[in-house]
């Protein structure tokens, strides 16, 4: 990561797991382990559920209230989904947006996560949005095509200045979940890729602001490797996000 431009955003997505009976003692023992002044942002992503008791347990530390989706709606009939008001007014300040499982489970196409974005902005919320290839389309050549065309349609109709209160997130679906990483010189040549892709859309000034996460199975051993790679500035962490020891280890790497 380039520390002159950007600071690092260490990210966990606890997906659908932990109670917030919880999340005290998590946010005790993370706290614990981690250094007492991170050079890095701290971002949790929990289930809505769990958000005030996280809120309220990350109140005297460095840890950022994060939420795993939003709706594109600001309110209405609209049973079941969260406004980005409602995420704001629980302390919430990052969302991840278009990430591979809610593409997959729920459907999620492009102009969809277009209007996530747009209502994040809108609502005073950092957008994470995620973009990422499954190994199918890595093995027919088409990861770039397929990234560029994610990153453009997630951007679609966002200003400049608006952009640079966006992270993006290069999460190979292939790397998810399985173990299997990309070598840091493959991760770190795909956030590059997006960054160029920022940079004849949007000018230098901008690419250089964004920062770029990757979210393939990064964990307390391959942080620092795929930390020091120019264009990853951080990292968006499921499984060991749940384990508050391996998440300090990232942490660290950060700095």
């Amino acid at each position: 990561m380039d520390k002159k431009l950007r600071k690092a955003i260490i990210a966990g997505n606890w997906k659908m797991n932990m109670l917030a009976s919880g999340v005290k003692t998590y946010s005790e023992a993370l706290n614990n382990a981690m250094p007492k002044e991170p050079s890095c942002e701290i971002v949790l992503c929990v289930p809505s559920p769990l958000i005030p008791a996280l809120a309220d347990a990350a109140r005297a530390s460095r840890i950022n209230s994060g939420a795993q989706d939003l709706s594109e709606h600001e309110s209405g009939a609209y049973t079941g989904d969260v406004s980005a008001a409602m995420l704001r007014d629980l302390g919430v300040k990052y969302v991840i947006i278009g990430h591979s499982e809610r593409r997959a489970y729920h459907g999620e196409a492009d102009l969809t996560v277009n209007a996530k974005v747009t209502s994040a902005l809108a609502g005073g919320l950092i957008p994470v949005i995620c973009v990422g290839e499954t190994d199918e389309q890595r093995e027919k050549g088409l990861t770039e095509t397929l990234v560029a065309f994610q990153v453009k349609a997630a951007l679609c109709g966002v200003s400049a200045d608006a952009l640079k209160g966006c992270v993006i997130a290069y999460e190979p679906v292939w790397a998810i979940g399985t173990g299997k990483t990309a070598t840091a010189e493959e991760a770190g040549r795909m956030c590059g890729f997006i960054r160029d892709l920022i940079k004849k859309d949007f000018g230098e000034k901008v690419s250089n602001a964004v920062s770029i996460l990757y979210g393939g199975s990064m964990n307390a051993k391959n942080a620092a490797e795929l930390l020091a790679r120019p264009d990853i500035d951080g990292g968006l962490i499921g499984g060991a996000s749940l384990k508050p020891e391996d998440f300090a280890l990232i942490i660290t790497a950060a700095g």
